[in-house]
């Protein structure tokens, strides 16, 4: 993800990139500062920004203006308005802006911006399961939970089950960021998709019940509250 903070006063740009530096703690962000919307275009001519952040009242060029600028160039481009003056914030419509935050930044709002951006990066993901006559395209989102059986997985998702020669372990190290928990040696299951935990199993959408190891009881139910509380967000 590039992230672009475009602010005419210095401090309001260091605090910002240094609380989304604490949010965001992965080496494929790259976050660039600027002072004035002039060196944000240039730059945005040269390669585009998947999230920017705007201060709408700057002297050279204000946010709103600057962000039809940007507009002009590209539709994709996330744009987050910074104001000390929310009357300002109803002229954002006309860019399809995706937020507007107070000055000075609350971090809790800065992590809904980035909590929901991931969320819906997350959902686009996809994997690729290969049989013998064909491979197929699997939204993640569609998954329900994986089944160990023998050297292949089985892939539960809400319309069908698919049969991929892969190793469950791997599945789990690729989606144990993305809402995903191992409950058995044998099953890896979607936390949005859990509608109820009972003695020893829990009870997935579409009504299977699956075996929880004793030693995962807690894990699950901790892991379960996080994804919880962040979905809230």
């Amino acid at each position: 993800m590039r992230i672009a903070i475009c602010d005419d006063e210095e401090i309001y740009r260091f605090n910002l990139r240094n609380e989304l530096e604490k949010i965001i703690k992965s080496l494929d962000v790259v976050i660039d500062s600027f002072e004035s919307g002039i060196e944000l275009l240039k730059r945005f001519e040269k390669q585009e920004y998947d999230l920017i952040f705007l201060d709408i009242e700057m002297s050279q060029m204000d946010g709103i203006t600057l962000s039809k600028r940007i507009r002009e160039m590209s539709e994709k481009a996330e744009i987050v308005f910074l104001t000390s003056h929310i009357e300002f914030a109803l002229e954002g419509y006309e860019v399809n802006a995706l937020r507007y935050l107070t000055k000075p930044v609350k971090v809790e709002k800065l992590q809904e911006v980035i909590s929901f951006l991931m969320k819906r990066e997350q959902n686009k993901k996809s994997i690729w399961v290969r049989n013998k006559e064909y491979e197929e395209k699997v939204q993640i989102s569609e998954i329900i939970y994986f089944e160990a059986q023998n050297q292949n997985v089985e892939i539960h998702t809400k319309d069908r089950i698919y049969v991929h020669r892969y190793n469950i372990g791997d599945y789990e190290r690729e989606f144990q960021k993305d809402g995903f928990f191992r409950i058995h040696r044998g099953y890896l299951v979607a936390l949005g998709c859990i509608e109820s935990i009972g003695q020893g199993e829990v009870k997935m959408e579409g009504g299977m019940s699956l075996p929880i190891s004793k030693s995962k009881e807690k894990q699950l139910k901790e892991a379960l509250f996080s994804y919880v509380r962040e979905a809230a967000i």
